[in-house]
């Protein structure tokens, strides 16, 4: 009987409840901190992509490798490490009203949000128009289909090619070794920058500051808003079941 049991458990089943836990929870009142007033030539966009709560798991989580699920097992999402957001939700950023008259959108997607990244496009006033880069990232993950080794930055514009055009020599495919989960090679924003050098620009959804850019998000340096997963606010709740002020 015990054996039978062993043998049904699986990996996601058991770690479903920790998985929930973990999962990262917008801390504003509304769904985006509010957009700049200012009109952008070129944005940057790296939207948080929802994938309906999957999950990455290594080695341990085979059957035959990790009998009855006795070893924890590793387990990995996007939404571990930033709120992430559904296509409907991203529909409604109203980027539209930051894009100049004529406007280049450049977005990061991956193999399973291509399409969507096409209609989020669409959605936010642009149409698409190429794929810009390629980003190679020297490691797989395990995949359907093919293993998983690249992400993509799209291009879609809006109007007219904004101008004066600067470098006309970036290479579309850039292979850089992943960094940490979602970090994205800074080739990509340096090419950018080289092709558009005195437009007015814009990076949304930011993890840093760069010279000659705006930026807008959740996290970015000197007016970070603290993201906190389930778990940290549940260990964080003081007496009348409120968070501490030093955790905001």
């Amino acid at each position: 009987m015990e054996t039978s049991e062993k043998n049904t458990v699986s990996g996601y089943s058991k770690y479903n409840k920790e998985a929930k836990r973990r999962k990262k929870i917008n801390p504003l009142e509304k769904v985006y901190p509010s957009l700049p007033s200012d009109k952008y030539d070129v944005i940057y966009a790296d939207p948080p992509w929802d994938y309906g709560g999957k999950m990455q798991y290594d080695k341990s989580c085979v059957k035959s490798l990790n009998v009855g699920f006795e070893r924890n097992i590793f387990i990995s999402a996007a939404d571990f490490k930033y709120p992430t957001l559904k296509l409907s939700d991203l529909k409604e950023l109203d980027v539209a009203s930051i894009a100049a008259d004529d406007c280049i959108l450049f977005m990061w997607t991956t193999g399973p949000q291509f399409a969507n990244s096409i209609e989020l496009g669409e959605a936010w006033g642009f149409e698409y128009k190429t794929v810009a880069f390629v980003w190679d990232k020297q490691v797989h993950n395990p995949g359907r289909y093919t293993l998983s080794q690249t992400e993509f930055v799209l291009a879609f514009k809006k109007g007219r090619f904004p101008s004066p055009r600067g470098a006309r020599n970036v290479r579309q495919l850039i292979s850089v070794h992943r960094g940490e989960h979602s970090e994205k090679p800074e080739q990509v924003i340096d090419g950018i920058t080289r092709m558009f050098p005195t437009q007015k620009k814009i990076e949304l959804f930011a993890r840093k500051r760069y010279i000659g850019w705006d930026c807008w998000g959740l996290e970015i340096p000197d007016n970070r808003v603290e993201i906190l997963s389930r778990q940290d606010i549940e260990t964080s709740l003081d007496k009348n079941g409120q968070i501490s002020l030093d955790l905001i």
